[in-house]
């Protein structure tokens, strides 16, 4: 796969000039027929699986040329749903489509999962592949009705210390792959069984106005993920409200020690995260657990309300990665936040497969105009002898920071500019 390494005059007219909607997106269009999921069969009493009578209102507005599938007000129940091109979805206020808990309506089958195909998984609750100008809006809801699934998650891993996160069937809410312009606006993603929004291999996406949540008083609903950005390229998130208990918004790719040569899995660039609020979760952005070459990506003008990381940046010891150009700008914390960043070895799953350790590149972090109060400032380390860190700037800090102590190891040219903590200039 060959690697564009951007020059730093090349990333600073990126930095200067960074569009509200993807680079590469058109203006979004759809066909004015719509058909409501009431018309072919579907009942609204939090009980019947609807899943025929949807899949057939989808298949219908397909064979004529396209539409919009319209979910009305009510609680529909329902397995895995498979949207076909110029298809769309509008949830109506107070309409909530919500996942099964019986598995057996998502029969498994190949889907992408954590940095690869696997031949025998769960689909996603929705589903859209190769729909270019795919639209999931509305006032409505998505609920995966996770918790039954999260206590039987945590009842298995309790059991067996070698349970995986795929260990068990469980259902993202969306999954939408090789599309181009697709926009997801206004709707909530509520109690998902694993992640909620799952983009592989997009090239445009706008979300805008989404809020994704779990209940506030739950423990840890496991791999709730907001969004991950797997493998695509022009995407702006926006205006959207955070409170999950994993990764907020996570850029992922592939994994081990061939991921360069990965032909499914092109890089994750040109990210946009904009007036977004973080209420809860594991870090406004992560890079890992599975990427490969992140670059271009800005987070900025967005506030932090409650125990979230800014950055994550995971260095899989079995993965080549390239990490260069990623900006954090304009974040605010309002409260108590885990802390700034945590840039260090990530060793869960790894496996080498018998091959050398391979060589990482973290370059040109920045982290400019930081404000509020955080716990902890966080650590940057490399895997020793394989990852190569460079050029990182904490600019126009303005920051009251409990653990103050920046750690700092086989880091090349790291420089701080007017960061002012507890009330005074900031020296290493």
């Amino acid at each position: 796969m060959p690697i564009e390494l951007y020059s730093r005059r090349r990333f600073n007219s990126l930095l200067a000039s960074t569009p509200l909607w993807p680079l590469a997106a058109k203006a979004f269009a759809a066909s004015t027929r719509e058909l409501l999921i009431t018309k072919s069969g579907a009942v609204a009493d939090d009980f019947t699986v609807n899943t025929k009578a949807i899949q057939t209102a989808i298949d219908q507005l397909a064979a004529k040329g396209g539409g919009t599938l319209v979910i009305p007000k009510g609680v529909f129940v329902s397995g895995a749903l498979f949207f076909k091109p110029k298809v769309n979805l509008r949830l109506t206020e107070g309409a909530v489509l919500k996942c099964s808990t019986d598995l057996s309506n998502f029969p498994a089958q190949r889907t992408r999962i954590e940095g690869h195909f696997m031949d025998n998984f769960t689909p996603a609750f929705i589903n859209a592949k190769n729909c270019d100008g795919f639209q999931l809006t509305g006032d409505g809801t998505l609920d995966g009705a996770g918790m039954p699934i999260w206590e039987l998650f945590f009842k298995n891993r309790a059991e067996n210390r070698g349970f995986t996160n795929t260990g068990m069937p469980r259902a993202r809410l969306a999954l939408i792959e090789g599309s181009k312009d697709v926009k997801i606006e206004d709707i909530t993603f509520k109690d998902s069984q694993f992640w909620n929004c799952h983009l592989y291999n997009n090239d445009g996406v706008l979300v805008h106005n989404v809020h994704f949540q779990v209940p506030d008083d739950y423990r840890q609903a496991p791999s709730t993920d907001g969004i991950d950005i797997d493998s695509s390229r022009n995407v702006t998130v926006d205006s959207c409200v955070f409170s999950v208990t994993d990764d907020c918004i996570a850029c992922k790719g592939s994994k081990g020690p061939h991921a360069m040569e990965d032909k499914d899995s092109p890089a994750v660039e040109h990210i946009r995260v904009r007036n977004c609020t973080f209420k809860r979760g594991g870090g406004v952005l992560t890079c890992g657990s599975e990427a490969t070459i992140v670059r271009d990506v800005i987070a900025e003008d967005c506030k932090i309300t409650g125990g979230v990381r800014v950055a994550t940046l995971k260095l899989r010891p079995d993965t080549p990665q390239h990490y260069e150009d990623i900006t954090f700008r304009n974040i605010t914390s309002e409260g108590p936040s885990s802390g700034i960043i945590n840039m260090a070895p990530w060793t869960q799953y790894f496996d080498l497969q018998g091959m050398e350790p391979p060589k990482s590149i973290v370059k040109n972090i920045n982290f400019i105009g930081i404000k509020g109060t955080y716990t902890s400032f966080g650590s940057i380390r490399p895997n020793p002898g394989q990852t190569d860190i460079s050029n990182i700037l904490f600019k126009d800090f303005d920051a009251t920071i409990k653990n103050d102590k920046l750690s700092t190891t086989g880091v090349t040219d790291l420089k701080f500019e007017n960061v002012i903590v507890n009330g005074k200039p900031y020296t290493v």
